[in-house]
C-alpha cells in the first residue's frame, strides 16, 4: 500500500524523467494543492527522499516567489558509481544511510528492488538483537552483500 509520500515522490520522479535537463522547478504550495496536503508534507518528502545520497540536489527558496528546484545527478557508468558508493561506506553505517545507498542503487538499476529488500531484511535480522555495534555490523554486511551483487553484474 502506497503512502502519500510515495505518491509525491513518484510524481516528482516522473517530472524529472520527462525533463530534458533532468531538473524541475516546483512550487511547494502548488504541489500541496495537487496532493491535498500541507506544505510540510512536501518538505518531508524532499528531505527524506531527494537527498544527495540518493543522487539529487534540492535548492529551495521560501516566500512569495519561492520555488523548489530539484536536479537529478547523472552518472554515466552506473557500475563505477556503485563501486564509488561502496567505497564511501565507512566503518559504521546508520540505517538511514543504508536506505539512501540502497535507494540510489535501485534508482540507477544497479540492484533490483527485490535485492534491496533482501539486503535490508538480512541486515535487520542480523542487527536486531544487538545492543551495541549495530552500525559497524551494518556497514560490514552492506559492503559485503553489495560488493558481491555488483561484482556479479560487472
Amino acid at each position: 500500500m502506497s503512502t502519500l509520500a510515495d505518491h509525491i515522490e513518484a510524481y516528482i520522479k516522473q517530472m524529472l524523467r520527462e525533463s530534458q535537463t533532468r531538473t524541475v522547478e516546483l512550487s511547494r504550495a502548488q504541489l500541496a494543492d495537487v496532493f491535498s496536503c500541507v506544505p510540510s508534507q512536501i518538505n518531508y518528502v524532499l528531505t527524506t527522499r531527494f537527498t544527495i545520497e540518493r543522487g539529487y540536489i534540492v535548492e529551495s527558496r521560501r516566500g512569495g516567489g519561492g520555488y523548489i528546484r530539484i536536479g537529478h545527478i547523472h552518472v554515466g557508468d552506473c557500475t563505477a558509481h556503485a563501486f564509488d558508493l561502496l567505497e564511501s561506506i565507512g566503518s559504521e553505517l546508520t540505517e538511514k544511510q543504508m536506505e539512501n545507498i540502497l535507494a540510489r542503487l535501485v534508482d540507477y538499476q544497479v540492484i533490483t528492488n527485490r535485492q534491496r529488500q533482501i539486503i535490508r531484511g538480512i541486515v535487520q535480522q542480523e542487527t536486531s538483537s544487538m545492543d551495541e555495534g549495530k552500525d559497524i555490523l551494518r556497514a560490514i554486511l552492506v559492503r559485503a552483500m553489495l560488493f558481491l551483487t555488483i561484482k556479479s553484474k560487472a
